[in-house]
């Protein structure tokens, strides 16, 4: 079942990926959260309560692969937004399917987040404004993040 729901994530990441058209971005960091108390990747940060007893990351062959898709939808997210595509926010929300399809234990869920907002925030200090070589760096993240999403699909899928 949970490979099930791995796969038709990967693949909504794919056809996202995909079929969306260039685009501009303004985004939070990770400490920063919106209205609902979310963060760039928008999920919920955790209460000290929660914090405990700190969770393992796995070490799932399929996480790599999926923190490297992650940090692709992060950088998406961004430099859309950057480039003012008027659906720039699709990013982070085929971020929140991700997660929510995988439904990862905390310490993955964590390293995820953490992904994304690595991508985001790396483009976020270099670029002010959409120039040409953010094109270029959206077209290449797009391909990367579609060849990824099939890969991870046909590898770890079944």
């Amino acid at each position: 079942m949970q490979a099930t729901r791995f796969i038709l994530a990967a693949f909504a990441a794919l056809l996202v990926l995909c079929l969306a058209p260039s685009g501009k971005a303004v985004a939070q960091t990770s400490s920063q959260t919106d209205a609902a108390g979310t963060d760039a990747a928008g999920t919920k940060p955790r209460t000290s309560e929660e914090d405990a007893q700190p969770e393992r990351p796995s070490d799932a062959a399929y996480m790599a692969p999926l923190g490297r898709l992650a940090m692709i939808l992060g950088s998406m997210h961004f430099l859309r937004k950057l480039c003012d595509d008027p659906q720039a926010d699709v990013w982070r929300d085929k971020m929140q399917e991700l997660i929510a399809a995988q439904s990862p234990g905390e310490a993955d869920r964590k390293q995820l987040i953490a992904s994304f907002n690595n991508g985001y925030r790396t483009f976020a200090a270099t670029y002010r404004s959409c120039t040409s070589a953010a094109t270029i760096a959206v077209n290449r993240y797009q391909k990367e993040g579609a060849a990824l999403a099939r890969e991870i699909g046909s590898r770890y899928g079944s």
